[in-house]
């Protein structure tokens, strides 16, 4: 979708003189992303922190992430449309705008409402800006200097998730966790000046002025409404009204959007002619099952360093740098192998080196040693992680038409999104379950408060390895030779370079 509305904006603005140098340009488009895709990374190490500071329990705490995670997920593609029809100057100033002033009103949050609805806005502003950086790349470079940009982009997003970890623990063990917020301050205020004095405006004159406003607030509150079923049955038996309720209304939203999005919508946000594509298909379930068990690494990995280990903030960011770096290079080791041998053997490859981190991780201990026990099924996961990014996206786009290939890796950016906050949702309730029974059933709680959380990390981790494999499984059914020297095998814009977590 955004390749589409980019090549239409490109050819139906005139060219107009640039007051800035290109290099100029590329870096107000890259300082943007850098801070939507370090904000989801950041705030990670600092969890802990943020829980025991604001009274957030462990499972209320899931919020702090998916209420940043759905609304990004579910504002992605219609703010995808935005520049498009409002202008790329007009509407990069709006997100960073936005993203920073709910930076700033996290950072200051004293309740965990209030820091949940900066996070839901945040999520939004970041759904405005990161298309919107991407627009500003495409409308300026052309030809092969267009996927040199494209690649200075996505590296600067792989630096954002990878920094983020280690600044995030940094910012939290030695000045505050309101820090990973305030952080994003003066990125956002260079980042706007930037594009106010340098930026020009540049919109697709034919484009119709009509958004799905409908389809994304019909997604996101969904989706919202089963994740808080799930996540409050902590509180609320599985078979209580008040789950039972939550959980029929989100049922009900998202077969509303469904309805909504094939019969009615005249500008839908999910066009289901592509899932007629069976790599498509096969390739947002896949990213949907483990791209959402892998957002329970980083947040169940937090946890253990912190509250088990007892390792302070900074301790664990730096715990957390070789996994971030293992992401990097399986990215960069998987997109150079993608026109060679196919999608189908990468995809592979990196669901079972998942399954087999997840497995070694819920064997872990509450003695357990970082060198021996944790690194090297931390670094497996983190390098099926990379591994996974360009075959999907090479598969997502391989066969579906070349106007709708931004829309078919947005959507594939969206399913990692939501299987992120579905999978932090289920597993962080099931473990918080795991143990909660262990405490009930012990004599003495306090004794073995840590062991009680070991097992439900150790749960979590189970399931995890379990829907990992079955997207092996699902795998299989990937068409044999997508990918091979086909012109997609780079990751398209939209999912290159989310690397964060």
């Amino acid at each position: 979708m955004v390749t589409r509305r980019l090549t239409r904006m490109s050819e139906t603005t005139a060219p107009q003189h640039r007051h800035a140098p290109d290099w100029l340009i590329l870096t107000i488009a890259c300082v943007a992303q850098f801070m939507v895709v370090l904000d989801v990374s950041i705030v990670n190490v600092a969890l802990p922190h943020m829980g025991t500071d604001l009274g957030m329990n462990q499972t209320q705490v899931l919020w702090i992430v998916n209420a940043y995670v759905l609304t990004f997920a579910g504002f992605l593609l219609l703010g995808g449309r935005l520049a498009d029809l409002y202008g790329r100057r007009k509407i990069y100033i709006i997100g960073v705008v936005a993203f920073t002033l709910a930076s700033i009103v996290a950072g200051a949050s004293h309740s965990g409402t209030e820091m949940i609805i900066a996070r839901a806005v945040q999520g939004i502003g970041g759904a405005i800006l990161s298309p919107a950086t991407l627009t500003v790349i495409i409308t300026t470079y052309q030809g092969p200097r267009m996927a040199k940009a494209i690649g200075a982009w996505s590296a600067v997003a792989g630096a954002g998730g990878a920094v983020g970890v280690l600044a995030g623990g940094l910012l939290t063990g030695l000045v505050s966790w309101r820090w990973v917020f305030y952080v994003n301050v003066p990125f956002g205020i260079v980042a706007t000046i930037a594009a106010v004095l340098y930026l020009q405006e540049k919109r697709n004159q034919s484009a119709e002025n009509k958004l799905d406003y409908t389809g994304a607030v019909l997604v996101t509150g969904g989706l919202s409404a089963f994740i808080y079923a799930v996540v409050n049955t902590t509180t609320h038996a599985w078979g209580s009204a008040t789950t039972l309720g939550w959980m029929a209304g989100g049922i009900v939203a998202l077969i509303a959007f469904l309805f909504w999005e094939a019969k009615v919508a005249s500008h839908p946000i999910l066009v289901f002619r592509l899932f007629h594509s069976r790599p498509l298909s096969v390739a947002n379930i896949v990213m949907l099952m483990a791209g959402g068990a892998f957002y329970a690494l980083w947040y169940f990995l937090t946890f253990y360093f912190q509250e088990v280990l007892g390792y302070g903030p900074v301790h664990a960011g730096f715990s957390f740098l070789p996994m971030a770096v293992c992401i990097i290079g399986g990215a960069q080791f998987s997109s150079r192998l993608v026109p060679k041998i196919g999608v189908r053997p990468l995809v592979w490859s990196g669901t079972i080196v998942a399954t087999v981190g997840f497995y070694l991780l819920s064997l872990l201990g509450v003695h357990s040693s970082y060198w021996s026990a944790i690194l090297l099924p931390g670094c497996l996961c983190s390098l099926a992680m990379g591994l996974l990014f360009a075959p999907l996206a090479t598969a997502a786009t391989s066969k579906v038409d070349r106007k709708d290939s931004g829309l078919a890796s947005g959507v594939l950016n969206a399913s990692r999104q939501v299987g992120g906050s579905l999978a932090l949702a289920i597993l962080g309730t099931i473990a918080a379950d795991r143990t909660a029974a262990v405490l009930r059933g012990a004599m003495n709680p306090a004794a073995i408060m840590n062991q009680a959380h070991v097992d439900g990390y150790s749960r979590g981790f189970e399931i995890a390895a379990a829907i990992t494999l079955a997207a092996f499984f699902v795998s299989l059914a990937m068409p044999d030779k997508v990918g091979h020297h086909s012109s997609h095998a780079a990751p398209s814009p939209e999912s290159a370079g989310a690397t964060g977590h």
